[in-house]
């Protein structure tokens, strides 16, 4: 089943593509700097997760522990 079909499963791509924006970003910051078209959109992901990284990080932990245990 796709990911867009499964609730869960879209949330564990959205959540791991903010991480991964977030750490490209912190480690080659030109990679994400144009902030326009469709590196934009990655660009914007990053800024999620520098924002708003303890509900990020929250959400991770939520989603690893509902997919160990369930």
């Amino acid at each position: 089943m796709s990911a867009l079909f499964n609730f869960n499963s879209f949330l564990t791509v959205v959540l791991l593509g903010i991480c991964t924006c977030t750490f490209v970003k912190m480690h080659f910051p030109a990679a994400l700097a144009q902030r326009t078209g469709f590196r934009g959109f990655f660009w914007k992901a990053a800024r999620i997760g520098e924002r708003l990284s303890p509900w990020v990080a929250v959400g991770c932990f939520t989603m690893g522990i509902s997919i160990i245990f369930f």
